[in-house]
């Protein structure tokens, strides 16, 4: 079985790493992109790239090398996590709080997600006989199943926790502007006000990326530590499967937003028509609210 659960680790963790190295070239290529907010999708992305690529790599036949690339694995995953929290920190204090000083927070960010992801990982490598990482996670010792879930697990639901209570704060008062703002203006605006609707309700799918991506690998923690050497393994590919997919989500969800599709069909009107046509349509909501982008 263990062959099947590689194939369903390295089949999501490429997919998520496409994902991930699709967002750093948008930022990389497209000079008006690189914003502060963007800016910190693209070390969300960049830990997501890592994650995935390591993911990819981490043969267990592979020794030493093997245990390198497992700590790699938990280093960067829970970097990224973090990362979403910095993001939707950076909305609460910009929207809520009506600061303008997130800027100034940067090197801030840098210290907390890289700091605490070093902090993370060395105490997870207490206790634990088999490395860190998706490979090593279905068959790890108990004094390792407690290690990881205060190492990983915790900080990961306290992650979810902040985000999901942010976000609701956000996107609670947003609305209420809205609503204020149509109730004291003409038709043209209301009609205005669904694209901006539309950007404050997609933010509701943002706490739920890391629900959907790891609360399979939560669920069977939990279970292999009830009952531990009776894995489930429907339930391993499906821990493996959804938080290997979570750099794929994570582009989705934070990086390709309107101004990326902006910058896309601007570049691609510049192409002779011959090259064009062989393209997909794309259709660019230009109206659309850049609160999609943070």
């Amino acid at each position: 079985k263990d062959p099947i659960l590689r194939d369903v680790i390295v089949v999501a963790s490429t997919l998520s790493l496409f994902g991930s190295v699709f967002i750093l070239l948008c930022y990389v290529l497209f000079k008006e992109l690189r914003k502060f907010s963007y800016k910190l999708v693209f070390f969300l992305a960049l830990s997501d790239m890592f994650y995935s690529f390591f993911n990819i790599v981490g043969d267990p036949s592979m020794g030493n090398f093997y245990y390198a690339q497992g700590y790699s694995t938990h280093f960067f995953c829970v970097a990224s996590f973090l990362w979403t929290t910095t993001i939707a920190f950076t909305l609460h204090r910009t929207v809520v709080r009506h600061k303008t000083d997130v800027e100034d927070l940067g090197p801030l960010f840098h210290l907390y997600v890289w700091g605490t992801s070093l902090v993370m990982t060395i105490m997870g490598s207490i206790g634990n006989d088999y490395g860190l990482g998706l490979w090593c996670w279905t068959k790890v010792s108990q004094t390792g199943n407690v290690v990881r879930f205060i190492t990983f697990y915790a900080p990961l639901w306290g992650a979810i926790l902040f985000n999901a209570f942010t976000y609701f704060q956000v996107i609670r008062m947003l609305r209420n502007a809205t609503r204020m703002a149509v109730g004291m203006s003409d038709h043209t605006y209301q009609f205005d006000s669904r694209a901006d609707m539309k950007a404050i309700n997609r933010w509701v799918y943002y706490p739920l990326i890391l629900i959907f991506s790891w609360a399979f690998g939560t669920i069977n923690h939990i279970h292999d530590f009830i009952r531990p050497g009776k894995h489930l393994f429907w339930l391993s590919v499906l821990d493996v499967g959804t938080s290997g997919l979570m750099g794929l989500s994570n582009s989705i969800a934070y990086g390709i937003n309107s101004s990326v599709r902006r910058a896309i069909c601007e570049r691609i009107n510049i192409w002779p028509e011959r090259f064009r046509r062989w393209l997909p349509a794309i259709k660019l909501r230009v109206q659309e609210s850049e609160l999609v982008s943070l």
